[in-house]
C-alpha cells in the first residue's frame, strides 16, 4: 500500500483516522499500532515480523541499558543492540552485494541468495538505532511500555521512506497528544500539496526519464533532458513523501521534523546537504560524524572523517557500487569546498554559486539512478557528448517540446518563489479574507486532480521505497 493510492486515500486512511479520533486516549497508541501493522502487512507480508522484532529487541536492549547504567555492562548491551540492527540491515540489503563481490575477486561462484529488500528497512533500522544510543547517552529514558515503543518504530506515515523521526522527536506526543482542528487541517492540507508533487510532478518527470531510457536516441540535448528531469522528479519524490508523511503526523496528533527545504536554491554544497533530506544528514551527523571526532581533530582526521561518514551515506542508499561512487563525490567536493573552494563562494556573484551546485547536483543523481557504475559512467559521458551521435534528434526536439511546461512549472515549485508569492499576496486583512476562500478550493482542486491522475495511471511506487 503507498500513499498516492485509492485504496490508502479512500479506504485505509479515512477508516484509520476515525477508529483512532473515536476510541478513547488509552487506546489511541493501540489502534494506531495495529493500523501501522495492517498497513505494513498489505504490502510487505510476513515481513512485518522484523518490525515487530526490532521493536521488542530495542525495548528490552533500552530497559536493560537503563537498569545497567553507569556501568561497563550498559556499553555492551547498547553493541548487543547495534549489532543485531546493522546485521538485519547487512542481512537484507547487502548480502548479495558481497557476495557478488567476493566472486568478481576470487573468481569464485558463490551463489547469490536473492534476499528480497523490506521496504523502510533502512529508515526503520537507523530510527531504533537512535533511540537505544539515546538511552545509553542519557538523552530519553527508557519507554516502559511496549505498545508506545513498538508505535514509534511501526508508525506507518513515516515508515517506509522518512522523514527519519527519532524518539526524541516524538517522545512526549507518544504518552501526550493533541489533536485540534487546526492540526487535521494543516495536516490535510499538507498531504494533499504532498500527494501533488508527487501525483502531477515526480511521476510525469519519471515519465520523461522513462522515455529516455528505452530510447535508442543518444544525444547530448536528450541526456540533459533526463538529467533534469530525474533531479527533479527525485525532489518532487521523496519531499513530496516527506510532506505527506508530515501531513500525516499532523492529523494524528504528532510534529514530525521537516526533511526539506528547498535544496535547490542553495549556494554551496554545504548548504544543500543542509537542506537535503535534512533527518538523515542530522542523523549522520550525530551518531558518526561528531562520535568521531568531527572538526575537532586534526585536518588529515577530519578529511578521514567527513569522507567515512559519505562512504557511509552513499553505501545507506543502496547496494551498488554507483551509490557509493555518489556518495565519494559529495565527500571530496565537501573537503574540496571547506578546505580551498569556501573563500571563493563568499565572494562569487549568486548565480555562479547556484549554477556550481546545480551542475555538481546534476551530475550526481545521474550517478544515482544508474544500474550500476558502467551505465553510471556512460550516462554521464552523454551529457559532455562522449557515445552521443549528435547534439540533438527528432525524439529529444519533440519531448522537450511536449514536456516544456511542466518543466518550467517543476523548476520554479523546486524554489520559494511562488510560496513567497502568496505569503505577500495574503499578508494583508483582504488577502487573509481571500485566503480563507482560495486555499480550500486549491486543496480540493489538487485533490480532484491527483485522484483523476491515480486513477488513469499505473502504479508508480516512490523512488525511496528502493533503499
Amino acid at each position: 500500500m503507498i500513499f498516492s493510492s485509492i485504496t490508502f486515500i479512500y479506504y485505509f486512511l479515512p477508516i484509520a483516522l476515525l477508529v483512532y479520533y473515536i476510541v478513547p486516549k488509552n487506546f489511541k497508541n493501540v489502534v494506531l499500532l495495529l493500523a501501522s501493522l495492517i498497513f505494513y502487512l498489505s504490502g510487505e507480508g510476513w515481513y512485518v515480523s522484523l518490525l515487530l522484532f526490532s521493536s521488542v529487541s530495542d525495548y528490552l536492549h533500552s530497559l536493560a541499558i537503563e537498569k545497567c547504567r553507569g556501568r561497563k555492562k550498559a556499553k555492551y548491551i547498547l553493541i548487543s543492540s547495534i549489532v543485531i540492527n546493522i546485521a538485519l540491515l547487512g542481512y537484507f540489503k547487502y548480502t548479495d552485494f558481497f557476495i557478488s563481490n567476493i566472486n568478481a575477486v576470487l573468481n569464485t561462484n558463490i551463489p547469490l541468495l536473492h534476499v528480497k529488500l523490506p521496504v523502510g528497512i533502512s529508515f526503520f533500522t537507523f530510527q531504533t538505532m537512535s533511540y537505544t544510543i539515546d538511552v545509553y547517552r542519557g538523552r530519553v529514558k527508557a519507554q516502559k511500555s511496549l505498545t508506545s515503543l513498538a508505535t514509534f518504530v511501526c508508525l506507518f506515515p513515516q515508515l517506509v521512506a522518512g522523514p527519519i523521526v527519532r524518539y526524541s522527536d516524538i517522545d512526549a506526543q507518544l504518552e501526550n497528544r493533541t489533536n485540534t482542528i487546526s492540526q487535521i487541517s494543516y495536516g490535510i492540507e499538507r498531504f494533499v500539496i504532498g500527494l501533488g508533487k508527487k501525483v502531477i510532478i515526480a511521476n510525469n518527470m519519471g515519465e520523461l526519464c522513462k522515455l529516455f531510457l528505452e530510447s535508442n536516441e543518444q544525444t547530448i540535448l536528450f541526456a540533459w533532458l533526463y538529467a533534469i528531469g530525474f533531479t527533479l522528479q527525485i525532489y518532487f519524490d521523496f519531499s513530496g513523501y516527506s510532506d505527506m508523511a508530515i501531513g500525516l503526523g499532523s492529523m494524528f496528533g504528532f510534529d514530525f521534523p521537516e526533511n526539506f527545504n528547498y535544496p535547490y536554491i542553495s549556494k554551496s554544497i554545504t548548504e544543500f546537504w543542509r537542506r537535503w533530506h535534512m533527518t538523515l544528514s542530522s542523523w549522520f551527523k550525530d551518531y558518526v560524524y561528531i562520535p568521531m571526532g568531527g572538526n575537532r581533530v586534526s585536518t588529515p582526521r577530519w578529511i578521514l572523517n567527513l569522507v567515512t561518514v559519505w562512504f557511509l551515506t552513499g553505501f545507506w542508499h543502496g547496494a551498488q557500487w554507483n551509490f557509493i561512487l555518489w556518495g565519494m563525490l559529495f565527500g571530496t567536493v565537501l573537503v574540496f569546498e571547506k578546505l580551498i573552494l569556501a573563500k571563493y563562494l563568499e565572494i562569487t556573484p549568486k548565480i555562479i554559486n547556484h549554477i556550481y551546485v546545480l551542475f555538481i547536483v546534476i551530475i550526481s543523481f545521474v550517478i544515482f539512478n544508474a544500474v550500476n557504475i558502467t551505465q553510471a559512467f556512460k550516462d554521464v559521458g552523454m551529457l559532455f557528448g562522449i557515445g552521443t551521435t549528435s547534439f540533438a534528434g527528432t525524439e529529444s526536439i519533440y519531448y522537450l517540446k511536449s514536456y516544456a511546461v511542466l518543466l518550467i512549472i517543476a523548476m520554479i515549485g523546486s524554489t520559494p518563489t511562488a510560496k513567497n508569492i502568496c505569503n505577500k499576496m495574503f499578508s494583508t486583512n483582504t488577502g487573509k479574507k481571500v485566503e480563507i476562500v482560495l486555499k480550500p478550493l486549491w486543496i480540493i482542486f489538487i485533490m480532484v486532480i491527483c485522484t483523476a491522475y491515480i486513477v488513469d495511471g499505473s502504479f508508480n511506487p516512490f523512488l525511496y521505497f528502493r533503499f
